[in-house]
């Protein structure tokens, strides 16, 4: 019953993505986190790290309107969008962080999504040490680019590193909370890191 119910939930929204013309099906993930949290505003500049294909990235642009800026990054090449910049380029290097600085320019990056994951390799220790790492790494580059009083979601796999990574979050944020959307299958072990109000 339990199995039924996920993959009927997963074509009932991989459906709704494609008739909307949403990029995936990931993108009501985001739209339920907006709805619960209200992270991002009209006139914004979010940065979207693991962007592809591109969904999160569309949802965050109806958010912040003309004159919000949407920079989306993968190491994977992304398809154009209207109005939306993206760059493919590894998170690691300081060479990708110049190219989003040099995109941004002045203006100050309010929010910072990442609904990255690693590559699945079946083996669940080493899929959530992977997510884990991935998440420090976005946290990094929280540090250096993310506005005062700015917010952040990060996606990880439930685990042994989890509180970790949630005690280094609460660190750095003022309110820290742990979300699942509904747009999540059900059997997932994947859990999104609300984080609001950067202490820069």
């Amino acid at each position: 019953m339990t199995r039924w119910y996920s993959e009927k939930k997963k074509e009932h929204y991989y459906k709704q993505a494609k008739k909307v013309g949403y990029r995936a099906r990931s993108a009501f993930k985001l739209k339920q986190i907006q709805k619960k949290y209200k992270l991002i505003k009209k006139d914004n500049v979010v940065v979207d790290l693991g962007a592809a294909p591109g969904g999160w990235s569309q949802v965050c642009k109806e958010i912040v309107g003309e004159s919000g800026v949407v920079i989306g990054i993968d190491i994977s090449p992304i398809d154009a969008i209207k109005d939306i910049k993206f760059l493919k380029g590894d998170l690691t290097e300081d060479s990708t962080i110049q190219d989003i600085k040099d995109i941004v320019g002045n203006k100050k990056i309010d929010v910072i999504l990442s609904d990255m994951s690693p590559d699945i390799s079946g083996n669940y220790s080493i899929d959530h040490s992977k997510s884990i790492w991935l998440c420090e790494n976005a946290l990094k580059i929280v540090d250096t680019l993310l506005k005062s009083n700015g917010n952040f979601v990060c996606k990880a796999f439930s685990g042994e590193y989890m509180d970790d990574f949630v005690k280094k979050t609460r660190e750095k944020f003022q309110i820290v909370k742990q979300f699942s959307p509904d747009a999540s299958r059900k059997s997932s072990s994947e859990i999104y890191i609300i984080a609001k109000s950067y202490k820069s």
